[in-house]
């Protein structure tokens, strides 16, 4: 079993109350807020190496940012925590870009820590509306639902491929430190679905979202590889990758119709598991642990 996945049972068996638990927000029903966190580490999900203090600070927040993207809520409020050797030059170069992109997204900073650590350690907690929004669930996938995605597959791995082989600056590259977001389509499936849907980002790839939806839902999914929105041609890297951020979501025909801008790959059904042209798709995704 993934590593994180065994941790994340031990937590849910070990806590009195894991109701909250099993998507990647939690939902406040009596305040009507998504609340989110994320965790990123140097030399875990980036590296001084090839990313400045500035383009790591926008990635952590619209990481953040995507999460509550994905529930369907409108993303509000951030708590930053920051930790590591740091210096005057990095604090205000890490602020300056949390600043950018909560400006763009019309997010207020509202509070955070500081303090020394080994390693920059970044950690984020995210506060979303959801009130008059139908908000999403991996459990809501059910028997005759469309797959559909908005948004592209690969092209992060491609980047931190290229980032890491010291390949020149260029579209893959600029993909994986700034990654898209689509808060226009979030905006659309939460106020105009009529239906239970299920949607994730694949910040973590494609199999994963994948795999979670049918999972939970306790559906089969069926895949066509060549509708899969995609740049490159490394299916690994497309299927796995991961930091792609695009939205997965598995929603009523209805809705899909009527939402009219996503792109169909599959379908669920009465069964089990997920395949791709026929062939069980297994689990490999990002791997937190290793």
């Amino acid at each position: 079993m993934n590593k994180e996945f065994n941790f994340l049972n031990i937590i849910s068996n070990t806590l009195s109350n894991s109701s909250y638990l099993g998507d990647d927000c939690a939902y406040l029903d009596e305040y009507n807020i998504a609340i989110s966190k994320d965790c990123l580490i140097e030399d875990v999900h980036f590296s001084l190496n090839y990313m400045t203090p500035y383009e790591i600070a926008k990635k952590a927040l619209l990481v953040n940012i995507s999460d509550i993207l994905a529930s369907g809520a409108l993303p509000k409020y951030a708590l930053v925590g920051l930790c590591g050797n740091l210096n005057e030059k990095f604090v205000k170069d890490f602020y300056n870009g949390i600043n950018e992109i909560s400006n763009k997204y019309n997010i207020k900073i509202i509070g955070g820590d500081l303090t020394k650590a080994p390693k920059i350690s970044i950690s984020i907690t995210i506060l979303g509306d959801y009130k008059n929004r139908n908000i999403s669930s991996r459990k809501n996938a059910q028997n005759d639902y469309i797959v559909a995605t908005y948004g592209e597959f690969g092209s992060s791995a491609m980047g931190l491929y290229n980032l890491q082989n010291n390949i020149s600056e260029n579209y893959f590259t600029f993909y994986h430190k700034n990654p898209p977001l689509y808060p226009e389509i979030s905006n659309l499936i939460a106020t105009k679905t009529k239906y239970p849907y299920a949607m994730m980002d694949s910040s973590d790839g494609l199999c994963d979202c994948l795999i979670q939806i049918a999972s939970k839902s306790n559906v089969k999914i069926d895949i066509s590889y060549d509708l899969i929105p995609k740049k490159i041609s490394n299916k690994d890297y497309i299927l796995y990758g991961g930091e792609d951020y695009a939205l997965v979501i598995a929603l009523h025909k209805n809705d899909f119709y009527n939402i009219g801008k996503l792109t169909k790959i599959g379908t669920c059904s009465n069964g089990q598991g997920v395949f791709i042209d026929n062939k069980e798709l297994k689990y490999k995704g990002y791997n937190h642990f290793e």
